[in-house]
């Protein structure tokens, strides 16, 4: 009796062992996968970071289904004054390339895009790309004053000599993505860096996407040729906040006769004398609108248009994307947006 009560005994305990081993096989071999999985989504897929919104854009637009994409500046962000936070100190410092505009238009983190590069990050300037203009090439009050106007401030000359000297700006205007031909040249330079520094990128899907969005920018340059196609030579007269618009005009025949802020950064300030200069230039210009920054205050261009009286300061996307629900949520959005009120303040 015994032995017969033993035997039973044995083997449901060897099938109980066995199974048990065997669940604990494929649970090991389920967890092992998964961490496997996960571990390869996460080498596989590296982090393009990129300083501006406009620029973050452009580089998901391409790239957006072969990395993560982390852009620094939120929407609404003025990058002349712009400040990284620790955490975004750090995903700089973590990234395996960081792409940014270049031209010292990132005046709050060169200190931090210096370091990055000192550490071995590589680094694409955007700028370095394209063919680049000189602050004021597109034209400026200062040069495009008349006569009377000239001899009325004669008096005043070396006070206003003082005053710009303050606020001058040397070298080549970063503001480049105004031009969207320009940003097309720049989208092809930032494909051929990620191809090049992206480990593992699947190189021909990548570029086929960068073509695309290229061809894109493209036809958006040639849309927004059309939609100021009416305008006259006469109208294409630009007031603005600061000077950011000036790959815009050199692109599209128009003269930027003055700006609010003497400048290419927002943290210029403006002197009485030259707002006054600028008012007098309005006026004999019949120009209809000043246009100035969704990113940084209007109150002097409102300022201006109060004193000079019957004019619209019309507020344009110029250094950063708008909200997602907005007509700027992108930067073929934001382009598109900007010359459809551009020739609609200016056609009259």
């Amino acid at each position: 009796m015994r032995s017969w009560f033993r035997a039973p005994v044995a083997v449901f305990a060897f099938v109980a062992l066995f199974a048990a081993a065997c669940g604990s096989d494929a649970a090991d071999q389920a967890a092992t996968a998964d961490a496997s999985a996960s571990g390869s989504q996460s080498d596989e897929r590296a982090t393009i970071v990129v300083t501006t919104n406009i620029l973050g854009d452009v580089v998901e637009q391409m790239a957006g289904d072969f990395a993560d994409v982390v852009t620094v500046m939120p929407v609404g962000a003025d990058p002349h004054d712009f400040q990284a936070s620790a955490q975004q100190v750090a995903q700089i410092g973590d990234a395996a390339v960081l792409i940014v505009n270049g031209g010292d238009f990132e005046e709050g983190l060169l200190d931090v895009i210096e370091a990055a590069e000192s550490d071995g990050t590589p680094v694409f300037e955007a700028i370095n790309t394209v063919s680049t203009i000189e602050f004021g090439e597109a034209g400026h009050h200062d040069d495009h004053g008349d006569e009377d106007h000239d001899d009325e401030h004669a008096d005043d000359e070396d006070h206003d000599d003082e005053d710009h000297d303050e606020h001058a700006h040397d070298g080549a205007d970063p503001h480049f993505f105004t031009d969207p031909a320009r940003m097309a040249v720049a989208a092809e330079g930032i494909a051929d860096f990620l191809i090049t520094n992206l480990d593992g990128v699947d190189t021909d899907a990548l570029r086929a996407s960068a073509d695309a969005y290229i061809a894109e920018l493209t036809d958006l340059d040639a849309e927004v040729a059309s939609m100021l196609a009416d305008l006259t030579d006469d109208q294409r007269v630009l007031v603005t906040n600061h000077e950011v618009f000036g790959y815009f005009a050199d692109r599209y025949d128009f003269e930027v006769v003055g700006t609010v802020i003497p400048g290419g950064s927002t943290t210029d300030g403006a002197s009485a004398q030259a707002l006054a200069e600028l008012s007098d230039v309005v006026r004999d210009e019949g120009v209809p609108a000043i246009f100035a920054d969704t990113s940084s205050s209007n109150e002097l261009a409102q300022t201006l248009a109060d004193e000079v009286g019957d004019i619209e300061v019309v507020e344009l996307f110029s250094e950063s994307l708008g909200d997602s629900d907005s007509d700027g949520a992108t930067y073929v959005d934001m382009v598109r947006s900007n010359a459809e009120k551009i020739a609609a303040a200016l056609g009259g």
